[in-house]
């Protein structure tokens, strides 16, 4: 029986479409699934025709975190160093989607717990199904949350909410997510795959030099002073009003019409 691909990948109309891929074990991580993540963020990366990016997952889950059959200590086997398997796997994934300078959309279909949580609500712009729930399980097996989950969600829904969530692990559904306004909207789950693909289509179609400059700056916002932050806006906008992409725009304004982007 042949191997199954671990991520599926697919490019249309723009957008690269990465598809965790296990959906027997709910898109649990494992180190191939990793590498093969990372393999499809690096084309996104370097490669002119995406200009946009769809994470989602196949099955009834987003994924539920790391697949915890390979840290199975039952028999006597030795404690693993689970920071090592953050600074090799999980923490350059998410370094990953927050530096590529393209949009990241995701679609959270189903559960999304542990990494699979903080690695979604990571993304530029985050969908989920009716269906959907956040779970910080961390707690119930005794570890803190990583992948970025300290740093996300205080800034997202603020300290009291993301300690609660963190220390009791309850279960966060889509429609609370998206009032807390850690995740952009809640959509029904026949819908959810067919909204988030216009979505990365019409961000694909866009300004993306421009969109890319956004994304650094709101990433940035909260570390920064107001002054600060106003000299990094006066920076990035001396740098895209020399882009093509705006006089393209501009052009496309005046000349009523569609305008035809294309990323620089």
């Amino acid at each position: 029986m042949a191997d199954i691909d671990p991520v599926l990948t697919a490019v249309r109309k723009g957008v690269l479409t990465v598809t965790l891929n296990r959906p027997e074990k709910l898109n649990a991580f494992t180190e191939g699934l990793h590498l093969a993540l990372r393999s499809a963020f690096e084309a996104a990366t370097t490669e002119d025709e995406i200009r946009a990016v769809l994470l989602t997952g196949a099955g009834r889950a987003f994924s539920a975190g790391q697949d915890l059959s390979e840290r199975d200590m039952r028999n006597g086997g030795h404690a693993p160093d689970l920071g090592h398997t953050l600074e090799t796997l999980y923490n350059p994934l998410v370094r990953q989607i927050r530096d590529l300078p393209k949009p990241v959309v995701c679609a959270v279909n189903g559960v999304a717990a542990g990494a699979g949580a903080n690695i979604a609500i990571a993304c530029d712009i985050v969908l989920a199904g009716q269906s959907a729930r956040f779970i910080q399980v961390f707690s119930k097996i005794g570890l803190v949350p990583d992948s970025g989950g300290t740093w996300l969600l205080p800034r997202l829904i603020g300290e009291a909410r993301a300690k609660a969530l963190t220390m009791t692990g309850m279960p966060l559904p889509a429609e609370t997510a998206a009032d807390w306004g850690m995740i952009w909207k809640c959509v029904p789950d026949d819908t959810l795959l067919a909204e988030a693909t216009d979505l990365a289509e019409s961000l694909a179609s866009g300004p993306t030099y421009g969109l890319s400059l956004t994304k650094g700056l709101i990433q940035d916002a909260a570390d920064q002073t107001l002054d600060a932050q106003l000299d990094a806006e006066r920076d990035l906008q001396r740098r895209a009003g020399q882009s093509r992409d705006y006089k393209e725009g501009v052009s496309a304004f005046l000349e009523k019409r569609p305008p035809e982007f294309t990323g620089t």
